[in-house]
């Protein structure tokens, strides 16, 4: 079954669908929530798979989707859920024979987040407040999803997310921006409370705000929360950050 897609939305012309994936999915025509479209529970799988990874063979595509049957009825499931797609919403199509895409009306949370994340990453001196409360406020990939692809590529953007957060700390630091520092910091230990980074960062802003109580308190707790939870000790390093500190 061939896929095709509209002249109408070729070119130039603004998304007319908003694919989000980050809290939860939902696919909505236009810019905000409004205008839901309901995917059946198979659509969804097949969106989300080609938002995060890419243009996909059919057979890939199938296989990946519907791993417990016969090739024959994992391909009829494939086209059975392209049909209802794109009659409900125009949402994927054909860039090549045998080859299924997002169409380019199609508008990413995912697309937004990472392209955030990599300016950050980037180390711009502007823009630091609307990265700060973006990436405070990303929801999880696909929570209560659980096949292995959404799994690879939660964790893969949950690490991005953490360096972000870090990076964006660091650089509001050395804007003299403590509050949102400090903020970001947080955000990273909240997302992950045994990631010794994050607790550095924490510990970082502390010291820059010359709070050395703080500091110690935090480097303290975090101590203990390693020692309960796996038995070691925070690294070296930041053992000597906090000792130059109080020297």
């Amino acid at each position: 079954m061939a896929v095709t897609e509209s002249p109408a939305v070729r070119g130039d012309a603004p998304p007319a669908l908003r694919l989000r994936l980050l809290g939860g999915f939902h696919l909505s025509r236009g810019e905000g929530d409004g205008g839901q479209v309901d995917v059946s529970a198979s659509g969804q799988q097949l969106l989300a798979l080609l938002g995060l990874r890419g243009p996909a063979t059919r057979s890939v595509l199938a296989g990946t989707l519907w791993p417990d049957v016969t090739e024959e009825r994992a391909r009829a499931c494939l086209r059975t859920a392209i049909w209802r797609l794109n009659a409900a919403s125009s949402a994927v199509d054909g860039p090549r024979p045998g080859v299924v895409a997002l169409s380019r009306r199609v508008r990413m949370d995912i697309q937004d987040f990472t392209a955030l994340a990599h300016h950050t990453l980037a180390a711009p001196a502007e823009g630091t407040g609307a990265a700060c409360s973006s990436l405070m406020g990303m929801g999880e990939l696909l929570p209560g999803w659980h096949q292995d692809w959404v799994v690879f590529e939660r964790e893969r953007l949950h690490q991005l997310r953490l360096h972000a957060l870090e990076a964006l700390s660091a650089r509001l630091v050395v804007h003299g921006q403590y509050g949102p520092a400090l903020e970001a910091a947080l955000e990273s230990t909240r997302i992950d409370p045994l990631r010794e980074s994050a607790h550095r960062a924490v510990v970082t802003v502390h010291l820059a705000e010359n709070n050395l109580a703080e500091a110690v308190r935090h480097f303290k707790a975090f101590r203990g929360l390693l020692r309960a939870e796996l038995g070691i000790e925070p690294s070296e390093q930041f053992r000597t950050l906090v000792r130059r500190a109080l020297a």
